[in-house]
């Protein structure tokens, strides 16, 4: 039997888990409106499905359901096409280890599959939660029929915790639970996805971490990053990152609904809530300001306008000089780890 394309197997397994992940919210939430389901269809080429959550309000604001989730999206993408020189130039700067040519005439073919959730709820002692696990493939131009000459892959993504307020066992849970995934493929990864995590989720004009951290990587291909046990020294196969990434997938759900079943239930005040929403307006910032993936998806041909910003939370607020977030206080406790990053596992 014909071994499948890594194209076809990733489409099959983040559908399987987009499809767990949803089921698992829903069941949490049995009083709440399932996730909205939505197939759609790229003009350019690929198709996706989203899955998403939003309670309805009546004209007066108020909810029937007190819901565990205010907003949360599980989004699956399978798009192809052709990059245009200049997303071809530009994709050169952001993945140095790409062999790609520096001015392709007509663009390059490209596919691109993905899962990519985001999960703000309710309570602000619950913390919003993201997580992006993709695959990517450039070929060169071929004729119909023909079997394309692939130019480079990889694989990218990573999960992180984005807490209004701080439980540090919620933060040792949260990162032991990845990091024991990353130490079966070797003990240098968690160390240096970890930082490349802080880094990357980092508001300059802010000089803050966006959240808590968790796992971040990029380019992971045959030649870069992963070292696998007893394989440092050859070249890491495609099956064997992939054996990696959904490891990393598959551990979405024990590392995150424990937290969100014991937060989500627990009294809160009014003060809480109005600094949960300020961290939102941080979150916002990050993501239309800096985020390379939302900068990504919005110059893409036939962007989906409404999948790209589904990550933004269903309410924010931007205070000015606000006096929130002192030392001494609560908010101050989470404050000093998104303005100097903590090793939690």
């Amino acid at each position: 039997m014909a071994h499948k394309p890594m194209r076809q197997q990733m489409e099959e397994y983040i559908l399987a888990l987009q499809d767990q992940i949803v089921s698992a919210l829903e069941g949490l939430d049995p009083g709440a409106p399932p996730f909205k389901r939505d197939s759609w269809i790229r003009a350019q080429g690929g198709s996706g499905q989203s899955c998403a959550f939003a309670m309805p309000a009546s004209e007066d604001g108020a909810t029937a359901h007190e819901s565990i989730l205010e907003k949360a999206g599980v989004n699956i993408s399978l798009v192809h096409g052709t990059l245009p020189p200049a997303a071809v130039k530009q994709m050169r700067a952001d993945h140095t280890s790409m062999p790609l040519p520096e001015n392709p005439e007509g663009g390059l073919p490209f596919f691109a599959g993905g899962i990519s959730l985001i999960i703000h709820p309710r309570n602000p002692n619950a913390p919003t939660v993201h997580a992006n696990y993709r695959y990517f493939e450039i070929t060169e131009p071929s004729h119909a029929n023909e079997e394309p000459n692939l130019l480079a892959w990889w694989f990218g993504g990573g999960c992180d915790l984005t807490p209004s307020y701080l439980y540090e066992e919620d933060a040792k849970h949260f990162h032991s639970t990845l990091k024991t995934i990353c130490d079966a493929h070797g003990a240098a990864l968690f160390p240096a996805f970890k930082k490349w995590c802080d880094e990357y989720f980092y508001i300059p004009h802010r000089m803050e971490c966006r959240g808590i951290g968790g796992i971040f990587f990029d380019d992971l291909n045959e030649g870069r990053h992963l070292r696998l046990p007893g394989t440092e020294k050859r070249p890491r196969t495609p099956a064997e990152i992939f054996t990696f990434v959904q490891a990393l997938g598959n551990a979405f759900l024990p590392s995150y609904m424990p937290i969100l079943s014991r937060r989500h239930a627990m009294p809160y005040t009014p003060l809480q809530r109005r600094w949960q929403l300020v961290r939102r307006g941080r979150y916002v910032e990050f993501n239309l300001i800096v985020d390379r993936g939302t900068k990504f998806g919005l110059n893409s041909p036939g962007a989906r306008i409404e999948s790209i910003l589904m990550s933004l939370p269903e309410t924010a607020r931007w205070e000015y000089m606000t006096e929130l977030g002192v030392e001494g206080t609560e908010e101050g406790k989470l404050m000093e780890v998104v303005k100097t990053p903590r090793e939690w596992a």
